[in-house]
């Protein structure tokens, strides 16, 4: 027999999903003062070759699980695209603006995937939600497939939570290109960190409130239902 040890069968959660996001933003953001400060590198220099590493990030990610990611490969051309405006310019402003590239593809990403049917950012809420019991899983699929009384209710919330996330993330985008082009450069390097970080904290409390808590709800009510339904076991005689 064998045994699952440490996180293999572990499914992504939410901030699984944005860590790519996150990592996109940080390593960049210390590259960048390291390049300046330490090794006295040009603003526009600093900003191109910090740059480089989420490019170089995506490509590796890709060729690791050797699969063609849409939203992943779109964002690489994004980044690519953006630096060589960049270098063609040499404006260092058009290299911050950039940024929101990134974060404007994801967002799109996230609200075309609810126009189609099958809303992005699930694929992090319902490991939350279900928490590996079997029950819940079962609750889930008859909630989501339309199987059950709540159905209709369950999918709108389920909907509102990748809405809520693509919004957030549209907005910080925009807040993003604004101050590329009206912060000094020194303080939008750090500032469109804390952008995307208020643009996250925004719609956990939000998405928490308007679709976790009532999805939470609705899961229990429906694993309930289906534990009451259940055949009982025949007695032997």
């Amino acid at each position: 027999m064998t045994k699952k040890t440490g996180n293999q069968g572990r499914k992504p959660s939410v901030l699984d999903n944005f860590k790519p996001l996150l990592i996109d933003v940080a390593v960049p953001l210390g590259s960048y003062y390291l390049l300046k400060e330490a090794f006295g590198m040009s603003t526009f220099a600093a900003l191109a070759w910090s740059s480089v590493v989420p490019a170089v990030r995506t490509v590796w990610s890709l060729v690791k699980e050797r699969r063609t990611n849409g939203l992943a490969g779109l964002i690489l051309v994004v980044n690519v695209v953006s630096l060589l405006l960049g270098f063609l310019s040499g404006d260092p402003r058009l290299m911050l603006a950039k940024d929101s590239g990134v974060s404007s593809t994801v967002a799109i990403g996230i609200l075309v995937s609810v126009w189609l049917g099958k809303p992005m950012m699930t694929a992090g809420m319902k490991p939350f939600l279900v928490k590996g019991d079997a029950d819940k899983e079962a609750a889930w699929q008859r909630l989501a497939s339309g199987a059950a009384a709540g159905s209709a209710a369950f999918r709108s919330k389920e909907r509102a939570f990748s809405v809520v996330w693509g919004l957030a993330l549209l907005a910080e985008c925009v807040a993003r290109v604004v101050g590329a082009y009206t912060v000094p450069v020194d303080t939008m390097v750090w500032l469109g960190t804390v952008f995307l970080i208020a643009a996250m904290a925004i719609a956990f409390v939000v998405s928490g409130g308007l679709a976790v808590e009532p999805m939470e709800r609705m899961l229990a009510a429906e694993t309930e239902a289906g534990r009451t339904q259940r055949p009982t076991p025949a007695v032997a005689a």
